[in-house]
Formats: structure tokens, C-alpha cells, sequence
């Protein structure tokens, strides 16, 4: 079984695993000072940090190299058909969104901070998101 959460020398870390058929968690990680919480399996991929949501897929995904730099959001997303990918960024702010370097159009958070996405997934295949408030 891959890692839960996996970090990189650039700061970013990947998490989830699509492959699961029984939920998996991992608690308590620790990166960069801050403390990570991964719950993943085919039907859900949910990432926290330090208790706050960051990052919730149905269903389940792997995630690559996701970075939170200033305005942007990045990541690899790998996983199987029509997937919500859903994050926690600021409230009630504009972002823009692009997949595999294509425009999807801007979305705004919700009073809760929350942006939802759907994108079709192929298993094998990673997929580029950036989300860039504006």
C-alpha cells in the first residue's frame, strides 16, 4: 500500500488512494509544523490540516505535488469517472479555475470558504488544477 500522505523536498505533499476498498486513515502527521489527517478509499479522499478542512474527493482520489502558495492552489489529481473535488479557501471570494491548462471559468466560495469542482477522471492519469483567487 502507497503512503497515506507522502511529502516532497519542494514543500508539497501528495495524499489519498483511490485503489482502497476499505477506508484507511492516518492521523497525527506531522510536515513543515503543521499536522495532517488523511482518510481515503475507492468512495472518498479527505485531507485535514491542523483540524481545518482542506480537501474532500467523491469519489476517492490520489493527489500529487498539491501546493497553497499566496493566491494559487495546485495539485495532481488521479482517479475513476466524474469526481466532486471540493476545497477550503476563503469565503465568499472569486477564484479561477484551470485543468490541465484549460479555462473551466471562475466560482466563488460559499460564506464557509468552500469551492466544489467536478472533472472526469481516468484512472492512471493525472489531471493539473490550479485555482487562483482573483
Amino acid at each position: 500500500m502507497a503512503e497515506l500522505i507522502r511529502t516532497k523536498a519542494d514543500g508539497s505533499i501528495g495524499f489519498g488512494d483511490y485503489t482502497l476498498f476499505e477506508k484507511t486513515k492516518l492521523s497525527d502527521f506531522e510536515f513543515n509544523g503543521d499536522v495532517y489527517k488523511c482518510k481515503t478509499f475507492r468512495e472518498l479522499t479527505r485531507l485535514e490540516k491542523n483540524d481545518m478542512f482542506v480537501y474532500e474527493s467523491t469519489p476517492g482520489t490520489s493527489v500529487e505535488n498539491l501546493k497553497c502558495e499566496g493566491n494559487k492552489v495546485t495539485f495532481q489529481v488521479e482517479g475513476e469517472g466524474t469526481t466532486q473535488i471540493t476545497l477550503g479557501l476563503e469565503d465568499d471570494t472569486e477564484y479561477e479555475i484551470t485543468l490541465n491548462g484549460k479555462s473551466l471559468g471562475k466560482m466563488a466560495t460559499n460564506m464557509g470558504g468552500k469551492l466544489s469542482v467536478s472533472v472526469d477522471l481516468e484512472s492512471g492519469v493525472a489531471q493539473e488544477v490550479v485555482i487562483e483567487r482573483k
